[in-house]
């Protein structure tokens, strides 16, 4: 199983910058350069919302879920 984080490809679609993302979430933009280069162990739900407000998208659009091939 792997889930992908797919924030940078978002922003990246939106030509947001960190420092724009991290004034609309209320983040240090060190904070969104982490959130955007690391796979999440962890994400809380207000955190989430304001992301998917900000990007105007989808929890779905930021994680994705794809099989490992070696499980199939």
């Amino acid at each position: 199983m792997a889930i992908r984080w797919k924030l940078a490809v978002i922003m990246a679609d939106r030509e947001m910058s960190n420092k724009e993302l991290a004034r609309l979430v209320d983040l240090h933009p060190t904070s969104v350069s982490r959130l955007r280069k690391r796979p999440l162990l962890k994400l809380d739900i207000p955190t989430l919302d304001a992301l998917c407000k900000a990007l105007n998208c989808q929890p779905g659009d930021l994680l994705v879920y794809e099989e490992d091939e070696s499980e199939s």
